[in-house]
């Protein structure tokens, strides 16, 4: 599987309890958010001056990103802080300074989605200046809030939320995921892994979807990525 940058991130031993349910879904995830919008400041200026083809690739995929840390933080504003400030009042503080820093996020998340059509429509270099600065907002708020995020509010979910309330995150991702974008989300996950996604994989997927992937979805996952880097004949740039 062609591999994104290394994430950073602290990955659990593997065993490790910290609690009755186990949230560390919550840290894969985030894995694959660093990986992603980390990857974007990379993207966005490989793109030549004028390539229309493939600013819109890279804008497609970065709008896929957005759509899903929206999602992300959604869940979480309306499902998660009111039942740990109610189940775990020590949290309320830490919980206030997550929502504080969703306010921030958000600021950067819109920024992006608003700046990403027009570079998407032209190719422009100059229209792909505002959309290295949301990103690099994006990632510096990024930075601050998943590390914090994971030390304060990670154990207190496994403690004081059931399993079936931990779970609802990852099906409010799925229903979320863009039509047509379950391939690419799939490897996006995958690849940010410590080990590339294996045990990732053996613990979330069924075995029928784990042979999809492998017989359909891991080839479209690399032609999409292959496509990323991809410059069009004839572009402008060098």
């Amino acid at each position: 599987m062609s591999q994104i940058p290394a994430p950073e991130g602290r990955p659990r031993p593997a065993g490790q309890a910290r609690g009755p349910c186990d949230a560390s879904g919550m840290e894969d995830i985030h894995r694959m958010f660093r990986a992603g919008f980390g990857e974007g400041s990379q993207l966005v200026p490989s793109v030549a001056d004028g390539d229309v083809a493939h600013a819109d690739r890279v804008g497609d995929h970065l709008a896929m990103l957005s759509t899903m840390l929206h999602a992300h933080h959604e869940f979480e504003d309306e499902n998660l802080w009111d039942r740990l400030s109610e189940r775990a009042p020590a949290c309320a503080l830490h919980v206030d300074r997550m929502k504080d820093q969703h306010s921030t996020m958000l600021v950067h998340l819109r920024e992006l989605d608003a700046a990403l059509p027009a570079w998407r429509s032209s190719g422009r270099t100059s229209d792909a200046l505002p959309v290295q600065e949301a990103l690099a907002g994006i990632n510096a708020a990024l930075a601050a809030h998943l590390p914090d995020e994971e030390e304060h509010i990670v154990p207190v979910m496994e403690r004081v939320l059931t399993q079936r309330e931990i779970n609802e995150a990852a099906v409010h991702g799925r229903r979320a995921t863009p039509k047509g974008k379950t391939f690419a989300m799939l490897g996006a996950i995958l690849a940010a892994q410590p080990d590339g996604g294996a045990a990732w994989a053996r613990k979330h997927l069924p075995l029928p979807v784990r042979l999809v992937w492998r017989t359909i979805g891991r080839s479209r996952y690399e032609a999409g990525r292959a496509a990323l880097r991809r410059r069009e004949p004839g572009a402008r740039g060098g």
